[in-house]
């Protein structure tokens, strides 16, 4: 295997990369409605229900024709995983770690095809796609370098008349439920993560777009993962995802989602049922309502730039979203005045047409940003947007700033998970930082500033899982930004990141006597 390095992004400005993707798209386009099967130890399975999903630019446009899984589904693909766990924990590391790594290799060689299918399913726009490939080929090669490091022996000290010697082994079969914005990148990490660690699971993946996740196994089942150890099962969650989760056979949950429903499977999987041998391990990455302060003293130019940046890709619809623009009173009118003029000039319409701002996810996501919306009104001063668009029956929404916001207003506290974007004023910096800590989440955060003093107490105090200084809040790298958050963001399991497969393994110690 290659040296660990990110997957360099596209210029999407050149001919060259933009006609390659275009032609992707033309591709992709002719082969919808795709299809989303159930495979359950290497066998694909009839569905006896379907769930399609749609493009949201294009409502009436089905992208994927996917199985409605079952609960006795749910309970074959656990039968399936456990079935194939001892062969494959029993692999070398160096085995599963080539197998993983060329999963990556697969996707890499078809990027923007794997990304097209994103564009018509998600809504991304091209760099936003392209960018969602590229982190999930960096987990598979990433997570690939780090099964091969965990399988060295733990380090111990040594004691007289013994010999000591303590290692990790992978838990067993688990389950990962991955959420629909980034639905394969977020899908792919969680899911080849606990494999490379030897452990097998069963994906759920999300309803919205289950098309994707299908392409994932493809490439998986390509680069030669063995039956049953990754088995793919779309599906209600309200059906099958309580019956994974519950089953005595599940040794971990995966999750990543919002903070009401990962709260409710980390309840339910901490409850024993009959004949469970185990505790659960369950990981929950939840939401963010993520906050970027300027003061008085940054580029505010720049500052403005990447606070626009933060809060508009893909709509809004990332747990690391600027959803707080924290403007020390010096600078608040300059700023805003600039966020407010950039944020005019982003173009609006579908991912094909490579526009900034595309849809959102779905009706049901549409309607909720709307009624967000509107409940700000009676909140804050709402400066820019606030309303739906009608082109093609998409599920757009204008680009949409509050202004004035009381940092203890629900405009300030509740993820909205849309293109809405809280501007707070703060008398200083001392009174943004409070303002910023002063949520229950703590995913990412952010300070445009020049002075050294403020910086440091940004690094002391922020409290955030990743902080970004004098830059956009979004766009953690694997292996580089190793990304999770604080408090009701979640477990801060730091995807990416060089202990992630570490959740995934126990550690067992054998003391003989010489």
């Amino acid at each position: 295997m290659k040296p660990y390095a990110p997957v360099a992004y596209s210029d999407f400005t050149q001919d060259e990369p933009r006609r390659s993707y275009e032609t992707a798209l033309t591709s992709v386009l002719s082969q919808v409605p795709g299809i989303a099967p159930v495979i359950i130890g290497g066998d694909t399975r009839e569905p006896a229900a379907s769930i399609v999903s749609v493009n949201p630019a294009q409502p009436e446009m089905a992208v994927a024709n996917a199985a409605a899984g079952t609960v006795a589904d749910a309970e074959a693909a656990l039968a399936a995983a456990w079935e194939a766990f001892p062969a494959w924990a029993a692999t070398p590391a160096s085995a599963r770690a080539e197998i993983i790594h060329r999963i990556g290799d697969i996707m890499e060689d078809r990027i923007h095809e794997f990304s097209a299918w994103m564009t018509l399913e998600a809504g991304k726009n091209y760099a936003e796609s392209e960018a969602d490939t590229a982190e999930a080929i960096d987990f598979c090669r990433y997570y690939a370098h780090q099964a091969i490091d965990m399988a060295a022996p733990v380090a111990v000290y040594e004691f007289p008349g013994e010999t000591n010697e303590s290692f990790l082994m992978a838990l067993g079969a688990g389950v990962v439920i991955p959420p629909w914005n980034f639905p394969l990148a977020i899908l792919c990490g969680m899911t080849v993560g606990p494999v490379a660690a030897g452990n097998t699971v069963v994906l759920k993946p999300a309803s919205n777009t289950p098309m994707i996740g299908a392409m994932f196994m493809e490439a998986a089942i390509a680069a030669g993962v063995p039956p049953g150890v990754i088995n793919y099962l779309p599906g209600s969650g309200g059906t099958i995802g309580d019956a994974l989760v519950d089953d005595p056979r599940t040794r971990f949950v995966n999750f990543t989602g919002s903070k009401e429903v990962g709260l409710r499977i980390a309840e339910r999987s901490a409850k024993v049922h009959p004949g469970q041998r185990w505790l659960k391990r369950s990981y929950m990455e939840m939401g963010g309502k993520d906050a970027l302060i300027v003061d008085e003293t940054a580029d505010l130019e720049a500052a403005a730039a990447d606070a626009v940046r933060s809060a508009y890709g893909f709509q809004g619809q990332k747990c690391s979203a600027c959803s707080r623009l924290i403007l020390v009173e010096e600078i608040y009118d300059h700023v805003l005045d600039r966020v407010l003029d950039l944020t005019a000039n982003l173009s609006i319409g579908p991912g094909v047409e490579n526009c900034a701002v595309g849809p959102v996810i779905s009706a049901a996501q549409h309607r909720s940003i709307l009624s967000e919306i509107e409940s700000g009104r009676t909140e804050a001063a709402m400066v820019a947007g606030g309303s739906a668009i009608d082109k093609d029956g998409g599920f757009y929404i204008e680009p949409t700033i509050f202004a004035d916001v009381a940092p203890n207003s629900r405009l300030a506290q509740h993820e909205i998970f849309g293109p809405v974007l809280s501007v707070i004023k703060a008398a200083d910096f001392e009174d943004a930082l409070a303002i910023a800590n002063g949520t229950e989440f703590g995913l990412t955060g952010g300070l445009h500033s020049t002075s050294e003093d403020n910086l440091q107490r940004a690094i002391r105090e922020f409290h955030v899982g990743n902080l970004y200084l004098n830059r956009k809040i979004t766009g953690a790298l694997v292996g580089i930004q190793p990304f999770g958050g604080f408090n009701m963001s979640g477990s801060n399991a730091k995807a990416g990141g060089p202990d992630y497969l570490r959740l995934f393994m126990e550690m067992k110690s054998v003391a003989r006597r010489l």
